[in-house]
């Protein structure tokens, strides 16, 4: 190899290193892309990270590389629903008269080695530990050993967990959701209990407000009015349902599924007159969870978020709206909100921070206590 080569090796596996295995960037494969590197944690303020090898040779050339480099940037925010992302592109070689001063918005540096990171203060900002990081006691093939285990390790860690929150699980709690609905309706019709339980058991606002029965909160969204009422629940029950159990866990899933019958209900209290029956509210609210976790793994499920998660809520809300009152889409309402803000409070897996999950509780809470607070007002 010659020196130029060595070089730019050296200073391409020095900043792999450190956004990788210090910084939590994962690679993307672009079909195409020769002589670049790319990078994102849409965490960071700077979503992606771009590491290019290629020889700039003129201002031309890089105002070709910079419209690529924008093309790519635009798919992948379509992909995982950014609204807006910071990108930074670290040159490797460029020629003497190419000049980065104004590329727009994309930030752009010229890392001939390591030491250049002092001729760009503002790096220190988003990276404050990057002068530090680039620096090893190894060289020469010891280095590239080190540099190459590391990074290997971290990918293999991330690969660990990310099969470990989608590998497919046991889903007892959905299974055992669906035989309490399904007992329960089995119980109403064949010991003619049907109009006894309606009576006793139904989301009903002015019960709940005038009679303290809030246990009809949650007892009604374990009634159902028919037999095709009971099947449809059911199934999409069973179909997101045992996602939620597989990604979010058994306890979690518990929460999320209450809270959101719980929602449900009192916006169905504050903005519906009659009574309420069915688990549809719980069931919004699995959509808005699969909605949060959806996001938070976007770059696995982006495509499944815009093709299926999202056009399923819409749809049914249309429908729900379209029916004429026959359908109770305020529970449905209510139940989307709380199933997103609990699974905001419980935490996605490796993804959510203490910091997001406390908020989210506050949020959840306050949101409760406001629907109360409008139920007692308005409900009686």
């Amino acid at each position: 190899m010659d020196e130029s080569l060595d070089r730019k090796n050296l200073i391409v596996m020095k900043l792999l290193h450190y956004f990788i295995t210090e910084k939590n960037y994962n690679p993307i494969i672009l079909q195409g892309a020769e002589d670049e590197i790319w990078l994102e944690n849409l965490e960071n303020d700077y979503k992606i990270i771009r590491i290019v090898s290629n020889h700039i040779h003129n201002e031309e050339q890089l105002d070709f590389d910079l419209y690529k480099a924008r093309h790519v940037i635009k798919k992948i925010k379509k992909k995982t629903f950014s609204l807006k992302m910071n990108a930074l592109s670290i040159f490797t070689d460029l020629g003497d008269n190419v000049d980065l001063a104004d590329t727009g918005d994309i930030d752009c540096i010229y890392l001939y080695d390591e030491k250049d990171i002092n001729k760009y203060d503002f790096l220190y900002q988003y990276f404050p530990d990057i002068n530090k990081k680039l620096k090893f006691s190894e060289e020469g093939l010891q280095l590239f050993i080190k540099i190459t285990n590391d990074i290997n390790h971290k990918n293999k860690a991330d690969a660990q967990r990310v099969e470990e929150v989608f590998k497919p699980k046991k889903n007892v709690v959905t299974i055992g959701l669906i035989a309490i609905n399904v007992l329960v309706f089995i119980f109403m019709t064949l010991f003619g209990q049907y109009d006894n339980m309606i009576n006793k058991y139904a989301v009903y606002g002015p019960f709940v407000v005038n009679y303290h029965e809030y246990y009809r909160l949650i007892t009604g969204t374990f009634l159902h009015a028919n037999i095709f009422h009971l099947i449809f629940n059911c199934y999409a029950l069973y179909i997101i349902g045992t996602q939620i159990e597989n990604f979010m866990g058994k306890w979690k899933y518990l929460v999320i599924y209450f809270v959101s019958a719980l929602t449900g209900s009192l916006l169905s209290i504050i903005l519906n007159d009659a009574a309420s029956v069915g688990a549809s509210g719980a069931i919004f609210g699995l959509m808005g969870s699969l909605l949060y976790f959806g996001y938070h793994y976007r770059v696995y499920l982006g495509s499944v978020l815009k093709s299926q998660i999202i056009p399923l809520i819409i749809i049914n809300l249309f429908i729900g709206f379209a029916s004429g009152g026959s359908i109770d889409n305020f529970a449905h309402i209510g139940g989307l909100i709380g199933g997103c803000l609990a699974t905001v409070a419980v935490g996605v897996k490796y993804k959510s921070t203490k910091f997001e999950m406390i908020n989210g509780c506050i949020v959840l809470l306050l949101l409760i206590a406001f629907l109360f607070f409008m139920a007692f007002k308005y409900t009686g």
